[in-house]
């Protein structure tokens, strides 16, 4: 492993790649909502001036990869490779999005984790040596989603108090081996746990598990707790998964209501906007991290931050056939620092630890 992996599940990256550019676009919600001023673009129209609610996501793809582009001084041959995932069937509305672009393309399909699957992906290749130059991208459209997932839209079913809105919305990072930052130091992968929800209106409840087990695996893998970090940001629990999370970790003694927070909470007025238990679908976490997250650790508002986002991994099949909703949630820690002396120490002590146990058998 070249001294990369750390416990079981997380690998400390030696050459951590750079933030060098990043993009969002939103709808007509999102451009309602308190995040409005982190949006590079905000459409009213949910078609983005296409003739199927599909092809506006695939809009929305193509889109955002061309700003983040435009904003690095990028051509699209420059990239090595482009990581995209959506929620929809086969992901077409990132392979339709991205096609005309002619880069070696790696779809993605983590449910709403996979911005966090699709930036861990790229910054492990170009740790690795593998990339120069990668996009890591995601989108999903309320319209869509609901027609995918749940009931056509002019059918106007009722939602319950648990349910979730689907962001309109797209968000694309290009990371690169060389660059200003902020770096991605960290990824650890998420594992796949289910804890027998069956509620697809309760997507909280079933991916906080989730989140909870990622969070506490990095922070026994590093030494950390959530006191070295700025802030941490899970996506898309919304107000119940992201209450479960803290439950979870008073249970063990760990306080996390300081500095945790949830891209589901903070995209919308939940309230003013009706929004029930928040926002959720992958452009959710993926508009807040390439807007107000990567924003605020730009301007100085946050040094060290964890961004770990959440999917469920369900289909209509599956539950019109009674399964559980499993979920996942990957981790990556972004750093203002190439190297945060704080995490490289703790690191170290867990190393020897580890070798010390080792040795002892």
């Amino acid at each position: 492993m070249n001294g990369k992996r750390i416990g079981r599940r997380t690998v400390a990256l030696r050459t951590p790649p750079s933030v060098l550019s990043f993009a969002n676009i939103g709808g007509r919600m999102e451009g309602q909502g308190p995040l409005a001023k982190y949006f590079d673009e905000l459409c009213e129209d949910s078609f983005f001036g296409e003739k199927t609610w599909e092809k506006a996501e695939s809009a929305m793809q193509e889109r955002v990869l061309r700003r983040a582009l435009e904003q690095a001084g990028l051509a699209p041959d420059e990239l090595d490779y482009v990581l995209a995932g959506d929620l929809l069937n086969q992901c077409i509305g990132s392979s339709f999005g991205l096609r005309d672009f002619s880069i070696p393309f790696f779809g993605l399909y983590g449910a709403c984790s996979t911005m966090g699957e699709s930036l861990a992906l790229a910054a492990m290749l170009i740790d690795g040596g593998f990339a120069e130059k990668a996009a890591a991208q995601a989108s999903s459209h309320f319209c869509t989603a609901e027609r995918q997932y749940r009931m056509p839209v002019p059918y106007g079913s009722q939602r319950t108090p648990t349910a979730q809105w689907t962001a309109t919305a797209a968000g694309c990072t290009l990371l690169s081996a060389q660059g200003p930052g902020p770096y991605i130091t960290h990824v650890t992968c998420g594992k796949i746990v289910d804890k027998g929800i069956t509620d697809p209106n309760n997507m909280g409840a079933a991916m906080a598990p989730a989140a909870y087990d990622t969070l506490r695996a990095y922070f026994s893998d590093t030494g950390t707790g959530p006191q070295d970090y700025d802030a941490i940001f899970t996506g898309d629990l919304g107000e119940l998964g992201h209450g479960i999370v803290t439950d979870f970790f008073r249970q063990d003694g760990v306080d996390l209501s300081k500095n945790y927070f949830d891209c589901g909470m903070l995209l919308y007025d939940r309230e003013g906007q009706d929004m029930h238990a928040g926002g959720s679908g992958c452009g959710c976490s993926a508009a807040v991290f390439n807007g107000y997250i990567l924003t605020g650790l730009k301007q100085g508002r946050w040094r060290r931050v964890l961004f770990a986002p959440t999917g469920a991994l369900l289909s209509p099949t599956s539950s019109f056939q009674g399964e559980s909703i499993p979920g996942i949630c990957h981790l990556v820690c972004v750093s203002t620092e190439r190297e945060s002396d704080g995490i490289s120490e703790s690191i170290s002590l867990r190393r020897r630890a580890l070798r010390y146990r080792a040795g002892s058998h």
